[in-house]
């Protein structure tokens, strides 16, 4: 029964979160997403928080696809993969995510967050060990935590602490390393060439989530492995289809035959969770039809990137490196960055401000997200916002 006293709990955890300024308002948008979005007071923004890396969240083109599914296939499957929601689609679009990578098999889910969260368990035993970046999302530590294997975190890019956790789980079966391609918070890029050289030394399997690199990094978007010029030596690679591949739903996995085939028969969020519908397969299926004819957005995202971060870093914002199109713009103030925010809001430019408990404490941030969807004009507007507000706050001169 829910009584007063459960209610009367809830509301004081609530008024704590907000008292500390981690309290999380939802702003709520009335158009399609893109460069240039309407919010329901009517404003006009430009959105620089989106993972609509390739510009794809509304593309005429995918829509199309969308709708041509649903015409062919229906609205939704009804079922879970086993029983009777396969269809063609589905087993199509398996293949072009493992053509994409140069891998063996894929496999779909609702979102990578149930394919994280389904890819220890099937696998490992209490007899394995997993190896973990600190800095790997959410989904990654909560599949971790549902797998009964050993467990050792290595600090982030560290090669030398990696290599001795590694030898600190020598006696286990099997080991995997798990990291992800580009850490969302930060910007960087793991260096998946080195943490290959030493699964090899340490026989060691590697899985790389790929949410934030695939579409972003490299030359044509293929992600970590094409930018380290390793593809196929990587065992698994997880990801979404809701940041650079049209920014829908769903999500993968894809790697190592026997793996990949372990993952369809154990995998519980894939054994039981509904198939995606088909318009969101369609319209995934021709966006890697896109991606195998050009690398044009890549190429403008990255000069986008490239143009955004000398901007603001001659502005004197201190800003982490990036390898990808996250820019982490540091206030270290968690009321700073939501202020921050708030102002920018009122200057036209859609950012959010990243606190305690999405960054460790003391590390505050605006998180910016370039997108193929901007244009000079739009990013110029978003450095003089940032100029503008920087100075009124008193974080730069």
């Amino acid at each position: 029964m829910y009584s007063e006293r459960v209610r009367e709990h809830f509301r004081k955890e609530l008024d704590s979160i907000r008292e500390a300024g981690l309290f999380k308002e939802e702003r709520i948008i009335t158009s399609p997403q893109g460069a240039e979005i309407t919010l329901n007071t009517g404003q006009k923004v430009l959105n620089f928080c989106a993972n609509n890396y390739l510009g794809l969240s509304n593309s005429p083109e995918l829509i199309q696809a969308a709708k041509e599914a649903m015409d062919t296939r229906g609205f939704g499957m009804s079922s879970v993969r086993f029983i009777c929601g396969t269809q063609d689609l589905h087993k199509e679009l398996e293949y072009r995510i493992s053509k994409f990578f140069g891998t063996d098999d894929a496999i779909l889910y609702a979102a990578c967050f149930d394919a994280n969260g389904g890819i220890f368990e099937p696998l490992l035993t209490d007899q394995d060990a997993i190896i973990s970046d600190q800095l790997n999302h959410a989904s990654i530590i909560d599949g971790v935590r549902l797998s009964k294997a050993q467990r050792f975190r290595y600090r982030n890019g560290d090669m030398q602490d990696l290599e001795e956790k590694l030898k600190e789980a020598a006696s286990a079966r099997f080991r995997i390393i798990v990291t992800d391609g580009v850490f969302s918070m930060d910007g960087n890029v793991a260096p998946v060439d080195e943490i290959v050289k030493l699964a090899e030394k340490y026989d060691a399997l590697v899985m790389v989530d790929e949410s934030h690199s695939a579409g972003v990094v490299g030359k044509t978007g293929r992600g970590v492995t094409e930018l380290f010029d390793i593809r196929g030596q990587v065992d698994l690679i997880t990801g979404t289809l809701g940041k650079a591949f049209g920014g829908a739903i769903g999500g993968f996995t894809t790697g190592r035959k026997e793996l990949i085939e372990m993952l369809r028969q154990r995998s519980r969020p894939y054994l039981f969770s509904n198939s995606l519908p088909p318009s969101v397969v369609g319209a995934a299926i021709k966006m890697f039809d896109m991606m195998d004819q050009t690398a044009e957005l890549q190429e403008k995202l990255h000069s986008n990137t490239d143009y955004f971060m000398e901007k603001m870093t001659k502005l004197g914002f201190d800003l982490k490196p990036t390898q990808s199109a996250i820019c982490a713009v540091m206030l270290y103030d968690a009321k700073l960055s939501q202020d921050f925010a708030a102002r920018l809001l009122d200057e036209g430019i859609y950012v959010i401000g990243f606190y305690y408990p999405v960054v460790p404490k003391g590390e505050a941030r605006i998180r910016v997200q370039l997108s193929a969807a901007h244009e000079k004009e739009h990013i110029d507007k978003a450095v003089e916002a940032f100029e503008k507000v920087g100075k009124e706050l008193g974080v730069i001169k």
